[in-house]
């Protein structure tokens, strides 16, 4: 058999191949960006509005029977519905919008908290570098951070002789514990690592403090301030309700001593609202700060 009879028999002729046709470029998706943030916002969003309207289904149905002492949500829109639609009316020195009464309140919260967070951090940074410190304070602050905020107010009413300071005191001492126990977890916890390098560095106190302290304890520091934020938050509401003015706190007293409860309810979900501003504000602040490392 010749090669020829063999190529016939195998079939080994080369056969034509078909020219390939290139791909078109493909157009980017310039709405991908938009809809994976769409669809971002709809999961962050959804679930509690959903929870949100069958918990307001749930208390329309409840508080809609004979004998309830409760307004229904439907009522509470057509008694109140126009501290939400007008936030910052003023008609008067006592009679203003809720808006206004919240930031009153936010000034005090601003101060007693702000001197809570700048003494807890330099406290707890102190203690923390101490074994013995930490055993001898701890207990302590562990006892103080019990005591309610309400129990505070006749002593400071008693040393400051002023609702307005006295409050601030209120706020100060509710919040500045956790900010200091959380300092002391985050500086007892920095690596030994980190602290070889700044010897080998030769970083003074300040250097220390700022640049390996603080990254390295960031988490819990904000920990204890998204902690403390909440306490204050809560402190001068309560706070208020005893020592009187303008704030958001006095308003929810003097409404239900007029029995305003729709009033009241609209006033909670001021108080809600705010303060879960507050706590995402801490929080992200703290993830900015650290890098993303804190909660």
């Amino acid at each position: 058999m010749n090669v020829t009879a063999l190529k016939r028999k195998l079939d080994l002729t080369p056969k034509p191949v078909a020219p390939v046709t290139a791909l078109p470029p493909r157009t980017p998706d310039r709405l991908a960006p938009w809809r994976k943030r769409g669809v971002a916002l709809a999961n962050a969003v959804l679930p509690p509005l959903v929870v949100l309207i069958v918990l307001l289904s749930i208390w329309q149905i409840g508080a809609s029977g004979e004998g309830s002492g409760l307004p229904t949500p439907m009522q509470v829109w057509t008694d109140s519905g126009f501290l939400f639609l007008e936030p910052f009316y003023v008609y008067g020195t006592q009679d203003i919008g809720l808006g206004w009464r919240v930031l009153t309140s936010l000034e005090r919260v601003f101060y007693g908290f702000g001197l809570a967070a700048v003494v807890g951090v330099l406290t707890g940074a102190v203690i923390g570098q101490s074994a013995l410190m930490m055993r001898g304070f701890d207990p302590i602050f562990q006892i103080l951070r019990t005591v309610p905020p309400l129990a505070w107010l006749p002593i400071s009413l008693a040393a400051f002789m002023d609702s307005g300071p006295s409050a601030i005191f209120v706020i100060f001492i509710t919040a500045i514990w956790p900010v200091i126990i959380n300092t002391a977890a985050g500086v007892r916890a920095i690596p030994q690592d980190y602290r070889n390098v700044a010897a080998v560095l030769r970083l003074n106190q300040i250097e220390f403090f700022w640049k390996i302290m603080i990254p390295s304890a960031a988490p819990y520091i904000f920990s204890g301030l998204r902690i403390g934020v909440g306490l204050s938050w809560l402190a001068i509401v309560a706070a208020e309700m005893l020592t009187g003015g303008v704030g958001i706190g006095f308003f929810i007293w003097d409404a239900w001593n007029s029995s305003r409860l729709s009033d009241i309810i609209v006033a909670l979900a001021y108080i809600g609202g705010t303060g879960f501003i507050l706590d995402r504000l801490v929080g992200w602040i703290g993830r900015v700060v650290s890098r993303g490392t804190a909660v």
